[in-house]
């Protein structure tokens, strides 16, 4: 057994307090556990997490981390005490079973640094089972694919957070600092989750978030919105169709209005910092729509959808303004819809996007630690989705850094992921956790 490892706060962006016996001890400990992490990984691939059924991988995860020591806190989101904070996203849904659970470590003596291991539980619904090669909650490994709802977005990812502190433990070491493992619900649809965590009092001076993210670092990311229009229409027999309104041709017409404003936000992207280079970083997506009761009678209702993207920086409230001027001046242009407005409804994701400046500490040792696990330099990029790390960055006074595995088809039919890649941002993130909190030996 090794003396204690302490962080060195003022190390060098080259260099590290690890040295290459220990780095070496560390991704070999990996690499001897992770036989059982892709077990832990199919195993939670198996509970099908999605909104509303969260709970049941939850009590799984809860009881993984209560069993390695760790002092586990696990509740239901309360609306009620995080409607208040400026990321907070509407919901209509029971929260009953939208829980959180996060595994505390503390250390004998706090010498390092403090970091948030964070993952979201909640997958997005898997859709026709026979577009599956295999059930999707049935995890299938082949060659150096693990297949199944989750895998990469991001059950992969929560195994990685757990199974790095476990390959510490196998050496016989424990951060010396104070590191909270968070498993969360609604990153899929609300970021609520990762925001009730932030307001129920845990921060860090890190937090890193193994999302698939193609073994590269996000360096900025999209807010998003969600919101569904209502359509109203006047029912009359389809013999009569031209004296009523078709609340489903109405909607397409809104849809169109959408798609030049969806246009029209993708000419401003020279005006967002990293963004400039991207094709088409603002995406608009009709995700559901639905109306009319009869085939043969024109439709009286029709309700659609929609998920937008916004640039860092830009407030949803102005984005939902703009949406609702692109509405209201189409219906004004309509004959039908200018006595009969669409309404509209937030229910899901108002979130801002944000940045993650360059040349922080924490990003100095992920570069330090991904290197000698991959063996080559960390690339960033800019992605066009949500991610949670907006919670952090934005709120928490945290650098997040956004960095996981590679993967293929997340959302998609035959989502997967890959075994080697997994592996390695775990030694990653073991390396990181050594570095960033220090060590020191589990038993004094």
């Amino acid at each position: 057994m090794t003396d204690t490892i302490q962080a060195d706060s003022a190390a060098p962006e080259a260099t590290s307090k690890l040295d290459p016996a220990l780095t070496d001890a560390i991704l070999t400990a990996v690499k001897e556990g992770f036989s059982d992490q892709v077990a832990f990984t199919q195993d939670l691939i198996r509970m099908p997490s999605v909104r509303g059924r969260e709970h049941t991988a939850q009590d799984f995860v809860a009881r993984a981390l209560r069993d390695r020591g760790l002092a586990v806190d696990r509740w239901a989101i309360d609306v009620n005490e995080i409607s208040h904070h400026p990321g907070f996203s509407p919901v209509a849904v029971d929260y009953q079973n939208a829980l959180n659970v996060v595994g505390t470590h503390r250390p004998r003596n706090e010498t390092g640094r403090s970091l948030i291991l964070n993952g979201h539980i909640d997958v997005v619904p898997e859709g026709p089972h026979e577009m599956w090669t295999n059930p999707p909650y049935e995890p299938v490994v082949e060659g150096d694919w693990l297949y199944g709802r989750g895998s990469g977005d991001m059950k992969a990812g929560i195994a990685a957070n757990v199974f790095a502190l476990d390959a510490l433990r196998r050496l016989g070491y424990q951060p010396a600092a104070t590191v909270y493992v968070q498993s969360v619900t609604e990153e899929e649809c609300t970021g609520n989750g990762a925001l009730a965590c932030l307001v129920r009092g845990y921060r860090a001076d890190a937090a890193i978030i193994p999302e698939p993210e193609d073994e590269k670092l996000v360096r900025a990311n999209v807010g998003v919105i969600w919101f569904k229009v209502k359509v109203r229409g006047i029912p009359v027999h389809v013999r009569e169709a031209g004296s009523g309104a078709n609340a489903i041709e109405a909607a397409f017409r809104l849809m169109q209005a959408l798609r030049r404003l969806e246009a029209d936000w993708n000419t401003r992207k020279g005006a967002y910092r990293y963004f400039e280079d991207l094709d088409h970083p603002i995406n608009l997506n009709f995700g559901r729509i639905e109306g009319g009761d009869w085939a043969s009678s024109v439709p009286a209702w029709c309700t659609f959808d929609c998920r937008i993207a916004l640039f860092p920086g830009v407030n949803p409230r102005d984005a939902a303004a703009e949406i609702e001027a692109c509405l209201k001046d189409a219906a004004a242009s309509d004959a039908f819809l200018a006595n009969n407005p669409p309404e509209i409804d937030y229910n899901g994701f108002f979130a801002e996007g944000y940045v993650l400046e360059e040349g922080s500490a924490a990003e100095k040792t992920l570069n330090r630690a991904h290197a000698r696990s991959f063996g080559r330099s960390l690339e960033s990029f800019v992605t066009p989705s949500y991610l949670d790390g907006r919670v952090f960055v934005l709120y928490g006074d945290c650098p997040c850094l956004v960095y996981g595995p590679f993967s293929d088809n997340i959302h998609g039919f035959d989502e997967r992921v890959s075994l080697a890649s997994i592996e390695r941002v775990t030694g990653t993130i073991a390396l990181f956790i050594a570095e960033w909190c220090g060590l020191e030996p589990i038993t004094p």
